[in-house]
């Protein structure tokens, strides 16, 4: 009976360990101004512009890459009622709200930088997923972080739980909160 008591745990640890399972976030940087509600009420019953550069599978066409990417962020969207589209508005749309992707990033590139429609790419790594993912109001970059992981295809079932952490990071609901504690109960 002894010996079952570990079996669990180490049957975790293994699992956990398997290779070329895991997705991997990056840091995050939020700027003063990042505010989840107002993310929440950007997005929330409404379309969400995402801007892709880069192809993270460069065997296949860009269209088709976006085609299979779109469903696979969207069962990953963060919480609000939202649906990721690629179309640009009708009309200028002030504040406009972007979800900047950006596959294989120069070193030098910066959230700034995406934000006000610049990129610089380096060459992709074959089997290998980098994003570079930028949450912008306007010209400024609300948040961003990376995350990568190993990738064959557009289809690999490894992009749902890295686009699920990257929702997590970029749209943090954490910063919602104002105070460390509930006021409510003082010391």
């Amino acid at each position: 009976m002894r010996s079952w008591r570990c079996v669990l745990p180490v049957t975790l640890m293994l699992a956990a360990a398997l290779p070329g399972q895991a997705q991997t976030v990056g840091g995050a940087d939020y700027a003063p101004q990042y505010d989840f509600s107002e993310f929440w009420a950007a997005t929330d019953g409404r379309r969400f512009q995402v801007v892709m550069a880069g192809n993270p599978f460069p065997a296949l066409p860009i269209g088709e890459v976006k085609h299979h990417l779109l469903p696979v962020m969207q069962a990953n969207k963060p919480r609000p009622n939202l649906t990721f589209t690629y179309e640009t508005p009708p009309e200028e749309v002030r504040p406009s709200y972007r979800l900047a992707l950006v596959f294989d990033p120069a070193n030098d590139l910066t959230a700034a930088r995406v934000c006000s429609g610049q990129t610089f790419l380096k060459p992709p790594t074959p089997g290998r997923f980098y994003v570079f993912g930028v949450y912008c109001r306007d010209d400024l970059a609300l948040s961003q972080t990376t995350a990568w992981t190993q990738a064959a295809g557009p289809d690999d079932p490894r992009l749902g739980p890295l686009f699920a952490q990257l929702f997590l990071v970029l749209f943090d609901d954490r910063r919602w909160r104002r105070f460390p504690f509930d006021p409510r109960f003082g010391r």
